[in-house]
C-alpha cells in the first residue's frame, strides 16, 4: 500500500473543493492506497463558510494557510516543500482545485505506478471544455513552446510524482516560475495518461486570455537559454533575407522577436531559488480538518 498525497492549491473557491473532496473519495473508494489530502490556501479573502463533507476513503486533510497571496504555481512549489520535508508518502499528486482536473482520473495515474514506480506520469490533455476561441489560442500557445523549446507540453499540474523527483524539482528554482516547464526541462523520459480537461464545478474558468499568456510565457521562459539562442539565429537569417527590402512592414517580425525576448527575460526572473527556499516561512498555520 502506497501513501499518496494530493495536493491542491486553492484561493477562495472553497465550494469546488468540498464537491471535490466527495468526489475524489468515490472515484478512490476501490484503491489500496493510503490517501490523504494537502491543501494550500493561498490567502483566500473568502472564509470556508461550507460543512467539510463526510469522507469514508481519504485518510486525513490538512489546509495550510499561507500568509500572503502568491500564486498558483508557487502554491505547488510550496506544497511540494512542506510535504517532501515535512510529511511521509511515495508519491504527490497536485491537481486544481475547481473540477477540471477530474477526480475519476486519478486512479489511471495511480495503475500506471503499479509497473512504473519511479516514473513521473503526466496526465496529457487530449480533450478541453473551452470555447473554440479559447481552444485556438492554446494552440497557439502550443505551438509557439514547441517552435521556441522543442517541447511538446501537453499537460499541467495534473501529474504523479515519485518522491525521488519531488526531491529533486524543489531544489530548481525554475519551480518558482513555472511547473509544467520544470518538469518537461528536467525529465524527458515520462508516461502519460490520457486526459479530458472537466468544467468547473462553480463559476467561470479562472484561466483568462491574460493568464494564458502568462502561463505560456512562464513555460517557455524556463527554456530561456534555448529561447535566446534560437532568436538570436532567426534574427540574423531574417536580417540577411531582408537586407536589401527594409520596410516597416518586414520590420514587424524583428519587433515582434524582441517583445518575446524581452517578456521571457522579464517573466524569467521570477525564477527565485532564495523563495523556494524559504516559502515555509509564508506559512500562517496548518489545520488538521480530518
Amino acid at each position: 500500500m502506497k501513501k499518496i498525497k494530493i495536493l491542491i492549491p486553492i484561493y477562495n473557491d472553497w465550494q469546488s473543493l468540498n464537491k471535490l473532496l466527495s468526489d475524489i473519495d468515490k472515484h478512490l473508494e476501490e484503491s489500496q492506497h493510503d490517501i490523504s489530502l494537502i491543501v494550500i490556501n493561498d490567502a483566500s479573502s473568502e472564509k470556508n463558510s461550507n460543512k467539510i463533507p463526510t469522507l469514508k476513503k481519504i485518510s486525513s486533510i490538512k489546509i495550510i494557510n499561507m500568509k500572503k497571496k502568491q500564486g498558483h504555481a508557487r502554491c505547488i512549489a510550496t506544497g511540494l516543500k512542506y510535504i517532501y520535508e515535512k510529511e511521509d508518502f511515495d508519491y504527490v499528486i497536485p491537481m486544481d482545485g475547481d473540477g477540471e482536473d477530474r477526480p475519476d482520473e486519478i486512479s489511471l495515474l495511480l495503475d500506471k505506478i503499479n509497473n512504473n514506480p519511479n516514473m513521473l506520469i503526466t496526465a496529457n490533455r487530449v480533450k478541453r471544455s473551452e470555447g473554440v476561441i479559447f481552444r485556438f489560442c492554446y494552440a497557439i500557445h502550443k505551438f509557439l513552446t514547441f517552435i521556441f523549446t522543442s517541447q511538446s507540453i501537453k499537460f499541467g499540474n495534473f501529474t504523479c510524482l515519485p518522491k525521488s523527483i519531488v526531491g529533486e524539482i524543489i531544489l530548481d528554482s525554475s519551480l518558482w516560475n513555472s511547473f509544467s516547464g520544470t518538469l518537461a526541462s528536467l525529465y524527458k523520459n515520462r508516461l502519460s495518461i490520457s486526459s479530458i480537461r472537466g468544467k468547473r464545478y462553480f463559476g467561470p474558468s479562472k484561466m483568462s486570455f491574460f493568464n494564458l499568456l502568462i502561463h505560456s510565457v512562464s513555460i517557455i521562459s524556463v527554456f530561456k537559454i534555448t529561447v535566446l539562442t534560437r532568436c538570436l539565429i532567426f534574427l540574423i537569417v531574417y536580417l540577411l533575407l531582408i537586407s536589401k527590402s527594409v520596410s516597416l512592414i518586414t520590420s514587424i517580425p524583428v519587433f515582434l522577436l524582441f517583445v518575446m525576448v524581452i517578456s521571457v527575460l522579464a517573466v524569467g526572473k521570477r525564477e527565485n531559488i532564495f523563495e523556494l527556499e524559504e516559502s515555509l516561512s509564508n506559512i500562517s498555520n496548518i489545520e488538521d480538518i480530518k
